[in-house]
């Protein structure tokens, strides 16, 4: 599950749980109680941000811009300012007070990828609402405690979980990315050593026959035939050991191998380097390296 997806499937259920308070549990509080004109603009004003992030979900942009979200985080708070004025005497924190609770969600459902705005949307949301409340002076204040800690308590720990969740699924695509990774390494790993069995295989191919005349006794060591087969083998063999050496120069190593294996049989081989050295691909060093092989394994 990527961030993406968590998001996407966070602000969906938030859509629908905004919804449900909206139309289930807070109209029917602005209809009962007495509320100011201005009570019904923020109940507009909400239902157009409910609109606007419905609409930018059903276009599978369920992730919100840093302007849309900024502007609809306005526009939220705008409305707690005109519920909660618009609230009869001393109505702050009772059921007639709709807008707390709602307007709380809807900050939840906007800034749901940003904690730190949101954070900052909640506190001053929650700030005006108390400053409200004292400038009433004439409500419960342990209701009104109640009522606060309730409310935001289940919309912190929606964002709580929702930084989990991130948190999960990014330790899960890097743990498959990881494996990912693993499973290539291993796999040009083994590739790397088909490629080098398959290259042993070649040189033991021209091999093979040579040892099985010498076992059977059909060539013998003492004509000079065998003698230079045994020497091109030897040579080939010991230029497939160099190739696979992890050197600076890959090229020159291989050279080098075939001179010291000409130069044990006696050979005397003059080998002159100069200029920077240039990465060569294997083929080609085998294209350029045989010939002087087959040379120095028939020198006298």
């Amino acid at each position: 599950m990527t961030d993406h997806t968590v998001l996407t499937t966070t602000r969906r259920v938030l859509l629908v749980v905004v919804a449900a308070i909206q139309i289930v549990l807070m109209l029917p509080a602005l209809i009962t109680y007495q509320h100011g004109p201005a009570a019904w603009v923020a109940y507009g004003l909400l239902s157009s941000v409910l609109a606007i992030v419905a609409g930018h979900v059903a276009v599978g942009r369920a992730e919100l811009s840093t302007a849309v979200a900024v502007c609809v985080a306005v526009v939220v708070l705008t409305s707690t300012v005109l519920a909660t004025t618009a609230l009869p005497a001393g109505a702050s924190f009772t059921p007639a007070d709709w807008a707390f609770g709602l307007a709380g969600w809807y900050l939840l459902l906007v800034l749901v990828e940003r904690p730190a705005a949101l954070v900052a949307a909640l506190t001053a949301h929650i700030g005006f609402c108390v400053a409200w409340f004292l400038h009433a002076g004439n409500g419960d204040v342990g209701t009104a405690g109640v009522v606060i800690l309730s409310g935001t308590s289940f919309q912190i720990g929606v964002l709580v979980l929702t930084r989990v969740l991130l948190r999960d699924a990014r330790l899960a695509t890097e743990a498959a990315a990881e494996h990912d990774a693993a499973r290539t390494r291993e796999e040009l790993a083994r590739q790397r050593e088909q490629d080098l069995r398959a290259g042993f295989e070649g040189q033991l191919g021209a091999l093979l026959p040579l040892l099985a005349d010498l076992a059977d006794e059909e060539v013998s060591v003492a004509d000079e035939a065998t003698r230079l087969r045994c020497s091109v083998a030897s040579m080939q063999l010991r230029r497939l050991f160099a190739e696979n050496d992890d050197v600076p120069d890959p090229l020159l190593h291989e050279l080098t191998a075939c001179v010291d294996a000409a130069e044990r049989r006696g050979v005397v081989v003059s080998l002159a380097v100069s200029g920077t050295a240039t990465p060569v691909p294997t083929e080609v060093r085998r294209e350029l390296v045989a010939p002087m092989a087959q040379a120095l394994a028939a020198a006298g």
